[in-house]
């Protein structure tokens, strides 16, 4: 099978899970007990709430985001073109789709501690599931991303950030205080957990030393550890002295080995400890 045809079933499948997973935590999870996260469907929620006395059980979200999300991707397609929406478009009518087929049912048992952790988990899969295909499920993500265009001096996630927290504060209207301050925990959660699924979750840490004996330390790095390093020039600003610095990647656990070399050889040695969210090469993850 072609290689191009098979990042497009693998990017449909992709896409397809991740909408059902997010759909399912919107009507089991958020929708039940009212917990209004932002987005289309934040609004769908608060939407459904407030029609109950129009329509029986009141307007439903699938309807709502549609209403909204339409007129959204025929200005995106006029400003930006068909290649721009792309996926997005299949995206947004597979979570239409979805929030009109998936019944609703209380996954929480009205406890909005469990709505909250449940709904962040499963939202986050989601997303993070979505997010690994290269797209967006359109909404407010894709208002961001045209504001942008006249907002040149707000990155297109503070804007999302503005309009989403309008609709959680909106929410508290409709849903109550309580609701929404689970809310705000809950898009907390949904961010770790989509991070985890798009980056990773095998974090490594970036090591700098600045040591006169840096021969030393890069030789047991190499040989007692089996890891690589790097040897970048650098000067002291305060003196104008320079120095040569070691930067290596190491696992979790081997930052711990790694420092009690480092003691051992050198005792003055400057080390510096910081994260690396995803290593990618030999000796770490695979492309």
């Amino acid at each position: 099978m072609d290689k191009k045809i098979k990042r497009r079933i693998r990017s449909f499948l992709l896409i397809a899970a991740g909408t059902g997973i997010m759909a399912f935590a919107i009507k089991s999870a958020y929708d039940s007990i009212g917990l209004v996260t932002g987005g289309f469907t934040g609004i769908g929620i608060m939407v459904r709430r407030l029609t109950t006395d129009l329509v029986d059980g009141g307007i439903p979200i699938w309807i709502t985001n549609l209403v909204l999300d339409i007129p959204l991707l025929l200005v995106a397609l006029k400003l930006k073109g068909r290649r721009f929406l792309g996926w997005t478009l299949v995206a947004t009518l597979l979570l239409s789709f979805w929030l009109g087929v998936i019944p609703q049912y209380d996954l929480s048992g009205g406890d909005f501690l469990l709505a909250a952790v449940y709904g962040g988990v499963l939202m986050g899969t989601g997303v993070g599931l979505v997010l690994s295909a290269q797209v967006a499920t359109g909404g407010t993500d894709l208002i961001a991303t045209l504001l942008h265009m006249k907002l040149r001096s707000y990155s297109i996630a503070q804007i999302l950030q503005v309009i989403d927290g309008a609709i959680i504060l909106a929410g508290i209207y409709v849903c109550g205080v309580r609701a929404s301050l689970y809310a705000v925990f809950a898009v907390y959660i949904t961010s770790r957990v989509s991070d985890l699924i798009t980056e990773g979750g095998k974090f490594s840490k970036a090591v700098y030393i600045i040591s006169d004996q840096y021969e030393q330390i890069a030789d047991a790095v190499l040989h007692q550890m089996n890891r690589g390093t790097t040897l970048l020039p650098a000067v002291g600003m305060y003196q104008k002295e320079q120095r040569n610095m070691l930067f290596c990647i190491v696992s979790k656990k081997e930052v711990v080995i790694l420092k009690e070399h480092i003691k051992n050889i050198d005792v003055h040695a400057f080390v510096i400890v910081t994260d690396a969210r995803e290593v990618l090469g030999e000796g770490f993850l695979e492309y």
